[in-house]
């Protein structure tokens, strides 16, 4: 069995890929979130901040197979009202936090025959959004780090891929679909006129972790319900 390490596995797509992959993968999952339903899953959980945490405390298998980074943040402000604070804090959630652990485990991904790590974009970093400008600016940057990961780590058989979503229904979006207005709003805004589900975003997680996407590294999915290439 694969043995994958899935970052921000409490809640959202994290923990929904957890779901997917703990079915026939040893799956050790680490998130500051304290959800109960994660006990109810297959796999090996420690409670920890990945920014703050001491990695060495967790006893990580010899061979990691693949890496799931799934936190991030939604800061939605006008650009004068962003602090550099704000940027800062959304780059440490999206970039640095992926660097840590991916730096972490870069051994243990070498030992593979065939490692994947998928980290998470947002169709922000490829359209210019009003109020976007620390998160599509953080987005970017983890593009911009699984393309160039994707090449340094080609000749270790590394595979790294990004999935860039749209607006999902998932904690991390509860303000912005708090209401049914909202939610209506936010539909009628993709091309399929609708938002997109934690388990979506998932399985497409777990194909790329998997070895059916053995040929693909260096990608940015766009997972967004047509927002990002379709204008109606």
């Amino acid at each position: 069995m694969k043995n994958i390490v899935i970052i921000g596995c409490g809640q959202g797509i994290g923990f929904a890929a957890a779901k997917i992959l703990s079915e026939n993968c040893n799956v050790i999952g680490i998130s500051k979130t304290q959800n109960p339903e994660v006990e109810n899953l297959n796999i090996k959980f420690h409670p920890m901040d990945i920014l703050s945490g001491n990695l060495d405390e967790i006893n990580f298998p010899d061979i990691v197979d693949g890496l799931v980074y799934a936190p991030g943040s939604i800061n939605l402000k006008p650009f004068n009202r962003l602090s550099v604070d704000d940027f800062k804090n959304d780059f440490e959630i999206n970039v640095l936090g992926a660097v840590k652990i991916i730096q972490k485990l870069l051994p243990n991904l070498k030992k593979s025959e065939s490692a994947s790590v998928v980290l998470f974009s947002s169709v922000a970093a490829k359209l210019g959004m009003p109020f976007h400008a620390s998160i599509a600016a953080s987005k970017n940057a983890v593009e911009g780090l699984a393309k160039s990961l994707a090449a340094e780590f080609s000749a270790q058989k590394i595979r790294v891929n990004a999935i860039a979503p749209s607006l999902t229904d998932t904690n991390l979006a509860s303000q912005l679909l708090a209401t049914p207005e909202k939610r209506e709003a936010s539909a009628k805004r993709h091309p399929l006129h609708r938002v997109g589900t934690a388990e979506e975003i998932a399985e497409m997680t777990a194909f790329l972790i998997s070895d059916k996407s053995s040929w693909i590294t260096g990608q940015i999915f766009g997972i967004d319900g047509g927002m990002g290439s379709v204008k109606l």
